[in-house]
């Protein structure tokens, strides 16, 4: 008998709620079936594994945070778009640790191609076309930029910047600005 009110939705939005609270790490079926007070069992008629949970969850992650860097990016260019990308990315990060983990997982080629992962390589790219960069300088930027703010974001959540005195929104708007002129001098040497 499947229980009123469980669809493959509601567990995906609970685990991604449980992903924040916990880690994604600890994210199982059986954890959400202790959430849902119900037997594991009872989940697995609208899940197949925990395997399948956790690429739900990513894929949400995905969808969720390029919904919320298409609404920041919205009417923007130039500086004020890589900006507006940067900070909605990093408060996504901070906001939901546990998706932004989840938002990572390594999908399977066909799921990561349909997934708005593709969505976030496109408005990245679409912010680059406003620096004038062309192949293979845009891929460079895209990975370059994904690794700055990734590694920006995990290091600010691991407590790596609370040992200075200075404050770390300050090194963040420093770090956008380099990476600005940086990118402005690249398109223009090209």
């Amino acid at each position: 008998m499947v229980r009123a009110g469980l669809t493959p939705e509601r567990l995906t939005r609970a685990g991604a709620e449980l992903a924040d609270e916990v880690g994604f790490d600890q994210v199982t079926v059986s954890a959400l079936a202790r959430r849902f007070d119900v037997k594991v069992a009872s989940l697995y008629s609208h899940l197949k594994s925990s395997h399948e949970l956790k690429t739900r969850i990513a894929l949400f992650a995905l969808e969720e945070l390029a919904d919320r860097v298409a609404a920041a990016l919205a009417g923007r260019a130039g500086k004020d778009a890589l900006t507006a990308f940067a900070d909605a990315y990093r408060d996504y990060a901070r906001e939901h640790p546990g998706r932004y983990a989840a938002a990572r997982l390594r999908l399977d080629p066909e799921t990561a191609a349909a997934s708005a992962g593709v969505r976030h390589a496109q408005m990245t790219r679409a912010i680059l076309r406003g620096y004038d960069l062309t192949e293979p300088g845009q891929t460079h930027a895209v990975r370059m930029l994904g690794s700055v703010f990734h590694g920006y974001v995990s290091l600010e959540a691991a407590g790596g910047f609370s040992h200075t005195a200075v404050d770390p929104q300050e090194s963040w708007a420093w770090m956008l600005d380099s990476l600005d002129a940086l990118l402005r001098n690249q398109g223009n040497e090209q």
